[in-house]
C-alpha cells in the first residue's frame, strides 16, 4: 500500500503575487506549469521545477473580470484554458504568452473542462446553462438550459458520457455527444458541488453540501464508502495520480487526504481559510492548493504547493 512521503514538519511553498483571492489551480499534463486564476482578472502559470532558472511565473491579461477557473489542455503542456464572469472563453499559448483564440458565451462563467480528445470545452455559467465549445474554431456547437443548480461538469476518461453535479443532491449522466439522459445517481442529501474520477478509471468521488464526500465504483455505479471527517460543505476534490490517495478541501481549517481503498484519514494538510481548489500534481505526491487567504496584513495572495519540490 503506497505511503505519503510527508511528515507533520512539511511545509507549503508558497507562489504569491495575485492582488486578490485565487479560485482555480491546474497543472499542466507533463507537470512542470502549474497556473492560477484569481477575481484580479488575471491567471498566472508558475515555473514550478526547480531546473528552471528563469522568472517563476507568467502573467495572462486580457480578461475583465474574474478568472474562475483556468483548465490546462488534456495532452498539450503549453495551451491552458481560462473562463470569467467576463462571459468569455480564452485559450492560451503559454510560451509565447498570447492569447490564441476567444469566444463570448452566454452569461458569467464559473466552471470548465476540457473533452479528454482536446477537442471540445465545456463550460458552465450562475444560470444553469452548458455550452460546448469547439477548442479550434471556438463555435458555440451547442447549448443546454438545465432547470435545476448545475455545479461541476466533466467528461469521463472515454469521452463519451458527460456528468454533471446538481443542486438536487444528484449526479446526471448524459450520453456524448447526444446529451440525452442515462442515469441519475441519488447521491446525497444535498446540493453535489463537485466530482472528480480518479486517474486509473476505478472510482468517482462526489463532494456535497452536507460535508460529505462518496465514493463510487465506475463499473457499477455502487457506492463504496463515504467520507465523513469534514465538517463544512465539501467544495472540491482531487486524486492522487496513483488513484490511492482523496483529497477534499472546504471551510474546514485543512485539506484532509484520505485513503482510498480503506476510507481511513492520512494526512491533513493546514490550510489558514477557506479551501477553492486542489488539484495534486499528475505524477507525484505534490497537492496544489488556493485558498481565501484571509491574513489582513498581506496585500498580495497567492497559492501553494504541499510536498517536497
Amino acid at each position: 500500500m503506497a505511503k505519503l512521503p510527508w511528515t507533520e514538519q512539511s511545509k507549503p511553498k508558497e507562489y504569491r503575487g495575485h492582488k486578490s483571492k485565487v479560485h482555480s489551480v491546474s497543472w499542466s499534463c507533463d507537470g512542470k506549469k502549474l497556473a492560477s486564476g484569481s477575481t484580479d482578472s488575471t491567471a498566472r502559470v508558475w515555473h514550478v521545477e526547480k531546473q528552471h532558472h528563469g522568472r517563476d511565473f507568467v502573467e495572462l491579461r486580457g480578461h475583465t473580470q474574474a478568472v474562475e477557473q483556468v483548465a490546462f489542455h488534456p495532452s498539450d503542456a503549453d495551451l491552458l484554458a481560462t473562463t470569467s464572469s467576463d462571459k468569455t472563453v480564452r485559450i492560451w499559448d503559454t510560451k509565447s504568452l498570447k492569447c490564441l483564440r476567444e469566444v463570448s458565451t452566454l452569461g458569467e462563467n464559473i466552471n470548465l473542462c476540457w473533452h479528454p480528445n482536446g477537442q471540445m470545452i465545456a463550460v458552465g455559467n450562475k444560470d444553469d446553462i452548458v455550452v460546448f465549445i469547439d477548442a479550434e474554431s471556438m463555435e458555440i456547437i451547442k447549448s443546454m438550459q438545465f432547470s435545476f443548480e448545475v455545479n461541476e461538469v466533466t467528461w469521463n476518461s472515454k469521452g463519451d458520457k458527460f456528468f454533471i453535479t446538481t443542486g438536487l443532491g444528484t449526479v446526471q449522466i448524459l450520453s456524448y455527444p447526444e446529451l440525452n439522459v442515462v442515469y441519475t445517481i441519488n447521491a446525497h442529501t444535498s446540493n453535489c458541488y463537485c466530482l472528480k474520477f480518479d486517474p486509473k478509471h476505478r472510482y468517482l468521488a462526489v463532494g456535497s453540501a452536507d460535508a460529505l464526500a462518496s465514493l463510487w465504483e465506475l463499473d457499477t455505479l455502487t457506492c463504496l464508502k463515504t467520507f465523513t471527517e469534514m465538517e463544512w460543505p465539501i467544495r472540491c476534490l482531487s486524486f492522487s495520480h496513483d488513484g490511492e490517495f482523496l483529497a477534499m478541501a472546504s471551510e474546514d481549517s485543512h485539506i484532509l487526504i484520505c485513503n482510498t481503498e480503506t476510507g481511513k484519514q492520512v494526512f491533513k494538510v493546514p490550510s489558514n481559510s477557506a479551501t477553492n481548489s486542489i488539484a495534486w500534481h499528475p505524477n507525484k505526491y505534490q497537492l496544489a492548493y488556493a485558498c481565501d487567504d484571509n491574513d489582513r496584513s498581506r496585500s498580495d495572495y497567492g497559492i501553494y504547493v504541499f510536498g517536497q519540490l
